[in-house]
């Protein structure tokens, strides 16, 4: 609420009139805001503005309980059933949840349940994750699908039954010899990160608007007219819920249901708890939250349920959430704020890229001022101005980017920006290739001191060489003051040139030196990658080494050699071809070499005794006694190739504890799963040696 809007010397009528229009104002945005996001699938504001408006409309309700209206959006279920669809009415209404966003609200909620059982012993809960997709309900009749319908206001939702059936994780028929006689399943379809991603390029393939987000792309998805495009989108469901139930006793608490749904071949995501009291309910909450970003699908938030339905039904339901369940929802990730300049920064391969200098804005959980825009194609299609107000996302450790301008907000200031002709750090000219949407600066890393400083830091990255203490601040320090022009000056510091930098001590000028020691016994892999040759990532970097074994063979190679490693391309070819015909790069890996820089002898990758060569491996869950790194590095001293996200191409799961979505999707693929004992096992002719 606007901090000047209300004045203490108003009287009460006066008063009363500008609360009446406040109120009529926050029920118009929050409609007008809700049509967009439920109906049209195209929302026009972050989730959390739209939260602060709901939230305000609620305090302002529950102050002056004469201000609510009979259409009033606190008291109803977001969205309506679209006309096109059949409708379907609920047997079991589908209510929303309230929300949590402190934990002092949690605690609140703890308290409420505890006084509304007469207990003051700590509650048992059961939680979920609260996913970014649609609620649907699933209806079997005697064990075999029969309707689906969406959430809708609550109590009428649309038919989507045909839409469903084509999402390949939700059963036809339920898996038992005695199904219910009803059972109306509840729970989430949504679309995975990667799914989402490769929609996306067919999209821009084929010059089609893109999608916002998953939970967008999902719901557009299941509200096709055709169910032979939805059958094209990649669409996965979760069960969390349950509404009528016929000729069957319902479990005893939530955790019972969903083991009872895994029986039945219901999906259910493993990313789930039963806890005691409001301690346990943050501590999930927490831990959640920091492994969201390596989570192969979009949430908001975590939903905390009274576990026993005895107990669920003791506290029943007030207006249009129930009393035993809130949503904590996680620090937003996308929120509102305005464009101060767009100005460019120089990457190390010369990329320039536009940001956007930002009024401070509190987003993923942190302050952010800078968004990068990506280039300036990017910003003609977003249509982003100076002057703007914007939307900002902030994913995990991702860079935060502008997601959209707010064309309603849209200052008659506003301005355009234009693309800089040279380079704002050496001069050089800014020029963009015609297969490119990426303009670079020309100068080069021996002119640009933004590219020399960048190659310099990813060269100490941790997947690179690994040079702890040479971060971003002391490799600005070494060039400024012109002590170091190429990675391999690196190796020629002391503790005399060291002791110019900024507050160095002795202590820390010996531990870099150490650090610079001890990284020059590294993997050739590691090595390739250091060298920042574009287009040649990590992996990239891995199969080349398997390939060649030896630097001055790859240094050497032709284009058909190259063609012939796995994942090269003529892009990448093209990029190493172009790299080692520099003689000063050539003379930079002698330098390097000279200054003691090594590594072990590499096994070539035609090696036929290798078990796993050709072999794509993916790792989900815990391993009981394997690391991350050492079951990666056993796959990789064996010929195969690990991945991160489960595919078609993927060979083998390596499944651990708490595996989560990439075990069902590799059931749903009908991928081999492996233990870790299998994969020792798979190992052993390897490991006898």
């Amino acid at each position: 609420m606007q901090d000047d809007f209300f004045k203490a010397s108003e009287t009460a009528d006066e008063l009363f009139s500008k609360l009446t229009i406040r109120a009529e104002y926050l029920r118009q945005e929050i409609n007008r805001h809700a049509h967009a996001y439920y109906v049209a699938d195209a929302p026009l504001v972050p989730d959390a503005h739209y939260d602060a408006l709901f939230l305000e409309l609620q305090t302002l309700e529950a102050q002056h309980p004469e201000l609510i209206t009979k259409d009033t959006p606190t008291q109803r279920v977001g969205g309506i059933a679209l006309p096109e669809f059949s409708q379907v009415q609920h047997a079991v209404p589908m209510l929303s949840l309230n929300n949590g966003f402190e934990a002092d609200d949690i605690l609140a909620f703890d308290k409420r349940a505890k006084e509304g059982l007469a207990t003051s012993e700590e509650l048992e809960y059961a939680i979920d994750l609260k996913f970014d997709g649609l609620a649907i309900n699933l209806r079997y009749i005697d064990g075999v699908f029969s309707q689906a319908a969406t959430r809708g206001d609550g109590y009428t939702g649309e038919d989507v039954t045909e839409n469903i059936r084509t999402i390949r994780s939700i059963p036809l028929r339920l898996n038992t010899a005695h199904p219910p006689a009803v059972l109306d399943v509840r729970g989430e379809v949504l679309m995975f990160k990667a799914d989402f991603d490769r929609l996306n390029q067919r999209q821009r393939d084929a010059g089609a608007k893109e999608f916002a987000n998953p939970r967008n792309a999902a719901a557009g998805s299941l509200r096709q007219l055709d169910s032979k495009i939805t059958s094209q989108r990649s669409l996965s469901f979760f069960a969390y819920g349950i509404g009528a139930l016929g000729a069957a006793d319902l479990p005893a608490s939530h955790r019972d249901l969903l083991d009872w749904y895994r029986t039945l071949g219901i999906p259910v995501c493993e990313e789930n708890a039963v806890v005691r009291g409001a301690s346990g309910l943050l501590a999930f909450y927490e831990q959640v939250q920091q492994k969201r970003s390596a989570l192969a699908y979009e949430i908001d938030g975590v939903v905390y349920k009274v576990n026993a339905f005895s107990e669920q039904g003791k506290l029943g339901f007030v207006s249009r959430a129930p009393r035993f369940a809130i949503a904590h929802k996680f620090p937003a990730q996308e929120a509102l704020t305005t464009v101060l300049d767009i100005e460019v920064q120089v990457g190390r391969t010369g990329a320039i890229t536009p940001v956007a200098r930002l009024a401070p804005v509190f987003v993923g959980g942190v302050t952010v001022t800078n968004a990068t825009l990506h280039n300036e194609e990017e910003i003609l299609r977003k249509d982003i101005r100076i002057g703007d107000t914007v939307s900002v996302r902030r994913a995990g450790d991702v860079i935060p980017e502008v997601v959209a301008s707010i064309l309603d907000s849209r200052p008659a200031h506003a301005t355009m920006f234009v693309m800089p002709t040279v380079c704002p750090i050496c001069g050089s000219a800014i020029v963009k290739l015609e297969d490119e949407a990426i303009a670079r600066c020309s100068g080069g890393w021996l002119k640009c001191a933004a590219q020399k400083k960048g190659a310099l830091f990813h060269f100490a990255s941790r997947k690179a060489m690994n040079i702890d203490g040479v971060g971003e601040q002391l490799i600005e320090q070494l060039v400024d003051k012109q002590l170091v022009t190429t990675a391999a000056d690196l190796y020629k510091l002391d503790t005399a040139s060291l002791f110019k930098m900024d507050r160095m001590a002795e202590k820390s000028a010996a531990n870099i030196l150490a650090a610079l020691e001890n990284s020059k016994l590294t993997s050739l892999g590691r090595f390739i990658y250091a060298l920042g040759i574009r287009h040649v990532g990590e992996t990239t970097a891995k199969d080349l080494a398997l390939s060649f074994a030896d630097i001055d063979k790859l240094m050497a190679a032709n284009e058909e050699q190259l063609l012939n490693v796995p994942e090269v391309g003529p892009v990448v070819a093209k990029s190493l071809l172009l790299f080692f015909s520099d003689q000063q790069n050539v003379d930079i890996v002698r330098q390097l070499i000279a200054s003691g820089v090594h590594w072990p002898t590499v096994t070539p990758t035609n090696d036929s005794n290798l078990p796993l060569l050709g072999k794509t491996l993916v790792l989900t869950g815990s391993l009981p006694n394997l690391s991350r790194e050492q079951a990666s590095g056993l796959i990789e001293k064996n010929g195969g190739k690990v991945a991160g996200s489960v595919s078609k191409k993927t060979s083998y799961v390596v499944a651990g504890d708490d595996a989560g979505s990439k075990l069902v999707k590799a059931r749903e693929l009908n991928i081999s799963v492996l233990t870790e004992a299998e994969l020792l096992l798979l190992c052993s002719p390897a490991l006898e040696e």
